[in-house]
């Protein structure tokens, strides 16, 4: 299982500079392989929202839970502590800190543009690295 940290996904809707990257990896790894945070999907909400673009958050939504089968994964408040202690360990913002401990919840593999990861036990990939697999 692979969890697909924000920017990944962003990248792609924004059509940044490795959105051709991202397409590929999204294009050849199983879709019921990927998880989504529900922090993730509310950023992504939020940013494309202040961009204007209502939009492309519906289309989205439609591509990646109603058509998709990517798996939405949360924590609940009582998880609260091990994200705050891994912030700590490792040096990590909140958003990372969430990633990281649902990845450990739902025993995926963070997949993220973001190095903070690379201070963390679990690390990260990124994905070129399972294109090249």
């Amino acid at each position: 299982m692979y969890l697909v940290d924000t920017n990944i996904w962003l990248e792609r809707l924004l059509d940044q500079e490795q959105s051709e990257e991202v397409g590929r990896f999204l294009g050849e790894v199983a879709i019921d392989e990927l998880l989504i945070t529900d922090f993730t999907f509310h950023s992504i909400g939020v940013i494309l929202s202040k961009l204007g673009k209502p939009e492309e958050l519906l289309s989205f939504i439609q591509d990646v839970f109603i058509d998709g089968s990517v798996g939405l994964v949360s924590l609940q408040p009582e998880e609260m502590a091990s994200v705050v202690k891994v912030m700590g360990t490792f040096r990590l913002d909140f958003d990372d800190a969430y990633q990281y401990i649902a990845a450990e919840k739902y025993e995926a593999v963070v997949v993220s543009f973001d190095s903070d990861f690379d201070r963390t036990e679990r690390g990260r990939i990124t994905p070129a690295k399972i294109l090249k697999g």
